[in-house]
């Protein structure tokens, strides 16, 4: 009973410290696909940032991430000589505590179609 009294509270730790690292990958990994998927929106031909913006937002509406997601922001830009769509996505960890960090900003690159 002692030996469980003093173990069981560690391994209760160390099950909460995994469960919130897992939380935090699978939210990272949400914002990046949703700024993926909104970059390609975006880098269509004839297609405009706020397409890209609205696409991400949608995606993530739909989701887990929604309702952590802080701000959107699509531009254009000139990567090595060639036209890129960049969306980037902040958004606010779920951390449970003062551990680890409390932002995340995670970015999605598409080239840009058309001429």
């Amino acid at each position: 009973m002692v030996e469980f009294a003093l173990v069981a509270p560690l391994l209760l730790l160390l099950a909460l410290a995994v469960l919130q690292v897992a939380l935090a990958m699978h939210v990272r990994a949400t914002l990046t696909s949703a700024a993926a998927e909104g970059a390609r929106a975006a880098a269509l031909a004839g297609a405009s940032p706020l397409a890209g913006v609205r696409r991400t937002r949608t995606l993530l509406a739909e989701n887990l991430a929604g309702s952590v997601v802080d701000d959107v922001t699509a531009r254009r830009a000139v990567v090595d000589g060639l036209a890129v769509m960049t969306v980037r996505v902040t958004a606010v960890l779920p951390m449970v505590g003062l551990l680890g960090p409390q932002m995340l900003t995670v970015e999605g690159h598409a080239l840009q179609e058309g001429p």
